[in-house]
């Protein structure tokens, strides 16, 4: 896991980096805001620790920042202000955490380590997969196996209901109803045509299909292997 710390006092931030390698972490220093911003823009980084009184730009406004840009990102902050208004300042600006100096170095861990848990599985949430097919929640990126399919808003929300219910049978009217918010008329097939579209775009160029068609009762999303 890479950390990002951002602290401009050299002993603190020479033990915090000590005991974070010998917990297995990468952990990489920033001594002032500015710099940390630069780095969180241009590398990966699974949570950010920062001080609130760092020199360019403080700890308060370098969360509220990378907030906007990074809004999943896991933010503690490691600081001397131990107010309850500071702590509230903090939370406010989009930390996660509020440690106050002086602390234990097992309690930073600690807290390090549930941050870290939580953020996984949040990530793991807005991710749905099935066999080689893969769906970000997030970024709205269909994959499979590993080839982006390009997907319109509503073949999009109909292969999500589908991922959602894999290997259950839908009937057009539940899909009607789930994905269209309509009732299902049963003199259309507008549904019939976008599991057509889905089937071009999702199985057309692979041997094993995903996308079924029951008789008389819906669809199912299911491996052929």
């Amino acid at each position: 896991m890479n950390i990002l710390l951002v602290e401009d006092d050299l002993r603190v931030s020479e033990l915090i980096k000590k005991g974070l390698t010998e917990q297995g972490f990468t952990l990489t220093l920033a001594y002032d805001g500015l710099s940390g911003k630069k780095l969180l823009a241009s590398k990966e980084f699974d949570l950010l620790i920062t001080d609130i009184i760092v020199p360019n730009i403080n700890g308060i406004e370098l969360c509220k920042d990378i907030k906007t840009i990074k809004p999943e990102l896991p933010i503690i902050m490691l600081t001397a202000l131990g107010t309850m208004d500071d702590k509230i300042e903090g939370f406010d600006a989009g930390a996660d955490d509020y440690l106050v100096k002086p602390f234990e170095m097992r309690e930073l861990i600690a807290r390090i380590k549930a941050l870290l848990k939580r953020s996984l599985k949040n990530k793991a949430d807005l991710v749905l997969k099935f066999c080689d097919l893969e769906m970000n929640l997030q970024t709205k990126i269909v994959k499979r196996n590993n080839k982006e399919i390009n997907l319109t808003l509503k073949e999009f929300k109909l292969l999500e209901f589908l991922l959602q219910n894999q290997g259950r049978i839908i009937s057009r009217t539940e899909i009607a109803e789930k994905v269209w918010n309509t009732h299902f008329d049963t003199g259309t097939n507008f549904i019939d045509v976008y599991i057509n579209y889905l089937r071009k775009k999702v199985d057309k160029d692979f041997n094993n299909k995903l996308i079924h068609t029951r008789s008389g009762m819906g669809f199912i999303l299911k491996s052929e292997q």
